[in-house]
Parts: C-alpha cells; structure tokens; sequence
C-alpha cells in the first residue's frame, strides 16, 4: 500500500476530484495529487484537517490503526 492511499479512498468513495479536496485545504490540485501519492509528506495541520473532513483519526489515515472511527473530541 501506498503511504497516504487511504486518503485517496476517502477522496474517491466522496466522488470527490483532487481538485475539489485541494480547494477544502487551500492547495493546489497538484500539491494534493503529491500527497496521494507520496510523493510528498501532508503537513500535520493537513492531515487534522482531512481527519476531522472525512470523520477518522490521523491515525487512521497513517495506517497506524485499523479503526477508522474518529477519536473523541477536546471541547
């Protein structure tokens, strides 16, 4: 697997564009299609941000864990 694949598939079970995801993140869709990819490593602030948009854990998107289910939140 891919380092950061399950964000593609959050991406692709959305019907969602790289496009439309890098407009949500305030990058480019080439910056998000080298995240995808590995190319390049998400920034954490990113990685929070795809977390809390596709309700999981950055744990989960790492594949550190199995467990898709977000952790609770802080108030």
């Amino acid at each position: 697997m891919k380092p950061y694949s399950r964000i593609r598939d959050f991406r692709e079970d959305k019907d969602m564009t790289q496009a439309e995801i890098a407009e949500i993140l305030h990058c480019s869709q080439r910056v998000y299609s080298n995240y995808e990819r590995g190319d390049i490593d998400i920034p954490t602030e990113v990685l929070r941000i795809l977390a809390r948009f596709h309700n999981t854990s950055v744990d989960y998107l790492l594949e550190l864990t199995d467990d898709p289910r977000p952790y609770p939140r802080k108030r």
